[in-house]
């Protein structure tokens, strides 16, 4: 594991109230599965709004063994969210995949009378997470080649052949933004406390602004700069992260996902945004510049269009922010600062709604 001290560790800490499950039924189940031997040590990552994760601990002091636990959270949950089965497929079906590196997959259990809820149990890969994009913590080149291997491992990902993987039936090859539009407007009216004339404008621009299938691909769903680990003494990717949204679909929209940084502002709590930083001081590349290195790894022409799919981006961010701000009234959101969080729900929305009158 990275040294406590160093810049993007990750924060481990005392399993949650509001997360807490019944541990020794954990052990059992995983000596079943000869993953533990002796004592189990459960504590939790800080940090993220979705799937709850834990870091496990086993085989003692002499050789200890680690292990990452994702589960659903605790609670009523929106229909289709939290798909935990589904990151674990998707994961398993790209441990080999040159250039997305994944971690190695060991359990799936479904039974939620063992802890409560669905799970699953991967390798503990050691690394840092950088949450914020502008990644104040490392030097400016540094941050460069984190960028540059952002889009490297995006197009690698999209370049996977997905029947050679096994995953040809993980998601309709066609119609993915329409049905991501009226999933998220869907998800949006199910969670929303208040009305947002942005969010309501936005969703009608974008069902009338449907931008034309292309060849179908994995989509990740989240890819950004916060769901890569990377490498404790290097700036290389180790692994990616949160694949609970991925599915078959339009590889754009992920890359517009990952661009979407460009389009909110810096400094803002609980918004991860480079806009009106010093790009070039920062060591950190223009959109223009992850657009071209993007199109460059896959031999892509001129990208049509790509406004719409910012602002699909943002659109289904706000969304899943205002889910965030459900999930903490509720008390079962997986990080602390999830209120505040799902609060700026309303600004990402502006943003879009920006987006999408600048185009028009």
């Amino acid at each position: 594991m990275a040294e406590k001290n160093q810049a993007g560790a990750p924060e481990i800490v005392a399993v949650r109230e509001a997360h807490r499950f019944d541990e020794n039924a954990l052990a059992q189940y995983l000596r079943d599965h000869g993953l533990v031997e002796g004592g189990l040590e459960v504590r939790q990552f800080q940090g993220g709004q979705s799937n709850p994760t834990f870091f496990l601990t086993t085989g003692g002091a002499g050789a200890p063994r680690h292990y990452v636990l994702r589960k659903q959270p605790p609670g009523k949950i929106l229909p289709s969210a939290h798909r935990i089965d589904r990151e674990y497929r998707v994961m398993s079906a790209l441990v080999d995949a040159p250039g997305v590196p994944v971690p190695r997959m060991h359990v799936h259990c479904e039974d939620a009378d063992v802890i409560g809820t669905p799970f699953y149990v991967m390798d503990y890969v050691p690394g840092r997470v950088f949450g914020d994009p502008a990644m104040p913590e490392l030097a400016a080149g540094e941050r460069g080649e984190i960028y540059r291997g952002l889009i490297d491992a995006l197009a690698a990902l999209h370049d996977v052949d997905v029947e050679a993987v096994g995953l040809s039936d993980f998601g309709r090859p066609n119609g993915y933004v329409e049905r991501q539009i009226k999933r998220w407007r869907g998800q949006y009216e199910a969670s929303a406390t208040e009305t947002d004339p942005n969010m309501d404008a936005l969703g009608q621009w974008l069902t009338d602004h449907i931008p034309d299938d292309t060849t179908p691909a994995i989509a990740h769903g989240d890819f950004r700069i916060g769901n890569l680990l990377i490498a404790p003494d290097s700036t290389d990717v180790a692994a990616v992260l949160d694949w609970e949204l991925a599915t078959i679909g339009h590889p754009l929209a992920d890359l517009a996902y990952a661009c979407m940084p460009y389009y909110l502002p810096h400094g803002v709590a609980g918004v991860r945004g480079v806009e009106g930083l010093d790009l070039a001081a920062h060591g950190i590349p223009t959109e223009a510049e992850q657009l071209e290195r993007y199109r460059q790894a896959r031999g892509l022409a001129p990208i049509d269009d790509w406004p719409v799919f910012v602002a699909f981006s943002l659109f289904r961010t706000a969304a899943i922010l205002q889910g965030v701000y459900a999930r903490a009234l509720q008390g079962n959101a997986s990080n602390s600062d999830a209120l505040n969080v799902g609060r700026r729900a309303g600004l990402i929305a502006e943003r879009g709604w920006a987006v999408a009158r600048a185009h028009d």
